[in-house]
Parts: structure tokens; sequence; C-alpha cells
């Protein structure tokens, strides 16, 4: 996976979903995932009116699907060509990724990592994202209040992103896992804890049928299965469908991370216990602002103070609240989806 960019005809023909907003002015590049989950489409939207706001060319790029790394090299060649001003990058291969993003930012082009921090996290000029960690840590931890003594018997069952691992998917994971009480083994690798209560992971690629799959995966495994962390609400939604089908979807505590409006109305229906809302629109307008601020001062954006990224901020939303655990209400939650 890891290799230069061959500029020139490669790029020429790059088969890619590409959009832009505006005519005029500075370019932008927004680099998602995928353009189908919502998270990326609210990203889009914010990039978008803010580039609008500012006078600058917003150029979109997505993968086929979540995991689609080679789309993703091809569209920062794009960038390069184009002359783009700045690259905003939600990351499939958060590694493999490294060496494209070094060659934009030999040409002089800012590259923001967007939710999902690279690895390392300095190979981007700066990550503007929610604390990963700490939205899968308060899902872990309401998770293990909400069911009390049980906790120490739980049956637990982790729906990650994909075999790669990347950042975004590793954080969620081991902070769900430290909050529910899970002691952690190498907290930058997924599935190397040795509690009995872990039944298992499984990839679902962050999407309702990749949910589907490895929930009914892990029930093969052990059917008692009772509490289940997802890396999203797509995939939360999957797995909820796989339990319905077999007449478990009220007895299992799911917990997930997004906060999209899909996703806290599966909470106010009792899909999802809980979840961890981010704020995908306020990610990418910041990032066209930190753009446009580069081109025109050639500043850098700052990190918010003790940490190593620049944080958007998360709030655990949920209708049961736990002692100890800080939330907000599913009206709030609406209220907030997504900013």
């Amino acid at each position: 996976m890891k290799r230069l960019l061959t500029l020139g005809a490669s790029a020429t023909a790059i088969v890619i979903a590409a959009t832009s907003a505006q005519a005029a002015g500075e370019t932008v590049c927004l680099i998602t995932k995928t353009d189908t989950n919502p998270f990326f489409v609210k990203m889009k939207e914010g990039a978008e009116a803010k580039a609008t706001e500012l006078g600058m060319t917003l150029k979109s790029f997505a993968g086929k699907i979540d995991g689609d790394h080679e789309t993703q090299v091809q569209a920062i060649e794009t960038c390069i060509l184009d002359g783009a001003k700045g690259i905003l990058l939600t990351a499939s291969d958060t590694s493999s990724i490294v060496p494209a993003v070094q060659q934009a930012r030999d040409a002089g082009i800012l590259v923001i990592a967007l939710d999902t921090p690279l690895s390392p996290i300095d190979a981007a000029d700066a990550t503007f994202a929610t604390d990963n960690y700490k939205a899968g840590l308060l899902i872990g931890q309401w998770a293990k209040a909400k069911l009390g003594d049980a906790a120490a018997e739980a049956r637990i069952a982790t729906l990650d992103l994909n075999v790669s691992q990347p950042t975004v998917d590793v954080l969620r994971n081991q902070g769900f896992l430290e909050g529910f009480g899970v002691d952690l083994a190498d907290p930058n690798v997924i599935g190397d804890e040795t509690d009995p209560r872990l039944v298992g992971s499984d990839v679902t690629d962050g999407n309702e049928e990749g949910g589907r799959r490895a929930m009914e995966n892990l029930l093969a495994k052990d059917p008692t299965i009772n509490v289940v962390h997802t890396i999203n609400e797509p995939a939360a939604a999957g797995a909820y469908e796989a339990l319905k089908a077999i007449g478990r979807e009220n007895d299992v505590l799911i917990v997930s991370v997004d906060g999209g409006c899909p996703g806290v109305q599966n909470v106010e229906a009792g899909v999802i216990g809980a979840t961890s809302q981010q704020y995908p629109l306020l990610m990418a307008s910041l990032g066209v602002e930190a753009v446009k601020k580069w081109a025109d001062e050639g500043a850098k954006p700052e990190n918010t103070p003790g940490k190593d990224f620049f944080d958007t901020g998360v709030a655990l939303i949920t209708n049961e609240p736990a002692d100890g655990v800080e939330s907000i209400s599913v009206a709030e939650g609406l209220n907030l989806c997504w900013g």
C-alpha cells in the first residue's frame, strides 16, 4: 500500500467522485472516506458553506468505500496538480497515506486531518477532531454504570472499522474498553486484551450492512453477547437488525459514536443506549477557515492547549443518565446534530 506518488499521466486516469463549489478564489480540497456516510455528507455541507462564504473554490473527493486508500492517494495527486492551497482529509489508512500527504506539504499545501488523526499525528500540519478516545471512554463508562454489578459478567463484542485499524478506530475501541473497566494491553492495538468478558471483535467498514454481518459473526461465536460497542451509528443500526432477527434486540446494550440525527433518533427509539456526539460540520468549516488564513497570511492553526490536535468537542447523549457520567438528553442532542 505504501508507495511514492507518480504525478503526471497517472493523475489523468483518476476515477473518482469529485464535485466543485464556487468558481473562483483559492482552491481547497476535501477528501473523505466515502460520500454516502451521513457523517461525511454533513462534513461536505460544512465545507461547501464556508468556502462559499469565503469566496474559495471547494473540490470534493471521496473513496468508493470506507478503506479505499488508493482513491484517496489519487485525490491528493489531483489536488497537488491543481495548485490547491489546502487539503482537508479523513484518511482511510492513516499510516499508508503519509507519503502522499508529505508530498502535498512539500508542495506548499496545508494538510489538515479531519476527524481521523494520521499516524503519526504530526504527519499533517494540523488535526481538527473529536477527542475520539474520550468519545469511547464516555460510552464505556456509561455502559458499565448502566449494567451495575452485572458488568462483571458482561459478554462484550466490539464492532470496529476495518483491518488496517485506523487511528479513529483504535481510539474509540480502546477508550470504550477502558471506560468499561477492561485492562488494555497495547493501547495502540485492537484485539490484544485478555479480559474473559471479551467475546471478540469484527469489522464493519462503518456501514449498516457491515454492522449486521459483523454482529451475526460474533453471535455465532457466542450467542450470549449482551454489550456491543460499534465504531459508528450506521454499524450500530446493522447490529440491531441482526439482534432483532433472533429476538434479542431488547436485551443487548448497544453503544456508539457519531451523534448524527438518525443516530440520536435511534437513541430515542431505544436502538442505541447511548452515543457520543461529534461535530463534523464544525470540523470542516474550521478547516476551510484555516486554509484561507494559510493562503492569506501563511499562518498555521494552533492546537487546543494541552493536546496535539484542535478539539472540536464531544457530548454523551442518552435518555438514561448514569451517576458520574456527564451526558445530555436526546432532545439536546437532536438540537445539536450535526454542528
